[in-house]
């Protein structure tokens, strides 16, 4: 597996890089189109040494990278700020899964494929799907057809938000709405909140200090931290099915809650325990190799993720792309659409 491994080590160094030059596109999408590439383009020959180091990669190294993830975020500071929002992020957040699903339904979209559109509307774009398309078993092309959906109209939300927000005046803490939950990626919300803050000035900050892209951020945070309860969800739906499936084929051997419990993915505890860590001791005040630890576990999961998914790409064929995932990135679409449509109604009636 070794030269799968380092082929896609080397590939998600270079879409970090990619990544870093500008900061609307987040290096793991960059990494799953350079993957991509590379299954469409190079021999045969060469994919067969390198698709189970890849395989290893979209699978085992994705894992770690979401625990990692965990370090970078603080339920201290959602709390704080983030809590007020807390009732409609849920109510989006259920907006999102419902559309996904009815709309997915509709137009004949895999069931897999409408939870990982509506997970990544939902919580957090490519980390959200990472996670569930392991719980749930997604094949790799869903997975791809998915990330695809959510990273088209990300660039979209993230160039169209802060322009909207500055025709039609919104306060930062109406701002910090609109982008937290109409834009999908954390990577992408940080872009938008910095093009916000720019075009603000000094109006870009609230009565406490905070800026509208500041805000932004804290509302994204707060929808990443309910992707353990998503998970959980996730977990019990997909095992309950699963089991349905085995009654029906004469396999009745295994119970539901035994059959959940072994499905697990304990990796969650693990993101878990790491937030609750840098909620107690505060990772970003521990200094460690000229930075701090919270920056370092941020650089290090992104990274881990970006390999991961350039080894997703590894299984996407042209063809298939351009034909089973016009579908899912319609659905996207649709999905995002609504969500949108439905934040800027909050916004303007609950918010004014």
């Amino acid at each position: 597996m070794i030269p799968g491994i380092l082929l896609c080590a080397g590939v998600g160094l270079l879409a970090t890089w990619i990544g870093g030059v500008q900061h609307i596109v987040g290096a793991p999408i960059i990494g799953l189109f350079l993957g991509i590439i590379i299954a469409n383009t190079v021999p045969e020959a060469f994919l067969n040494v390198t698709k189970g180091g890849a395989a290893y990669s979209a699978k085992r190294v994705l894992r770690v990278g979401i625990i990692l993830a965990g370090g970078t975020l603080s339920f201290k500071t959602i709390l704080a700020t983030g809590r007020t929002a807390l009732p409609y992020i849920v109510f989006s957040m259920i907006v999102a899964f419902l559309v996904a699903y009815l709309i997915g339904k509709r137009m004949k979209v895999s069931g897999k494929t409408s939870v990982l559109v509506g997970g990544g509307t939902a919580i957090c774009g490519g980390t959200a799907i990472a996670t569930l398309s392991a719980v749930i078993e997604a094949r790799e092309e869903e997975t791809a057809y998915a990330m695809t959906a959510i990273f088209l109209f990300d660039i979209l939300a993230a160039l169209m938000w802060p322009y909207v927000a500055l025709t039609f005046q919104f306060s930062p803490d109406q701002f910090g709405v609109l982008a937290g939950i109409a834009i999908n990626d954390v990577a992408s919300v940080t872009a938008a909140g910095e093009t916000f803050n720019n075009l603000m000035g000094a109006a870009a900050f609230n009565a406490s200090g905070v800026s509208g892209g500041d805000l932004s951020t804290i509302v994204k945070l707060t929808r990443v931290a309910l992707l353990v309860v998503v998970v959980v969800i996730a977990t019990i739906v997909h095992q309950t099915q699963v089991k349905k499936r085995d009654i029906t084929a004469g396999n009745k051997n295994t119970s539901v809650l035994k059959s959940i419990i072994k499905s697990f993915p304990y990796y969650i505890l693990g993101f878990l325990v790491l937030a609750i860590c840098n909620t107690v001791f505060e990772f970003s005040s521990i200094a460690l190799m000229g930075t701090n630890l919270s920056g370092i576990l941020k650089t290090v999961y992104k990274y881990l993720i970006t390999v991961a998914f350039t080894g997703v790409g590894f299984k996407v064929k042209f063809a298939g792309f351009f034909t089973k995932g016009a579908k899912p990135v319609l659905l996207g679409g649709c999905t995002w659409a609504v969500v949108s449509v439905c934040t800027l109604v909050y916004i303007v009636v609950f918010m004014a």
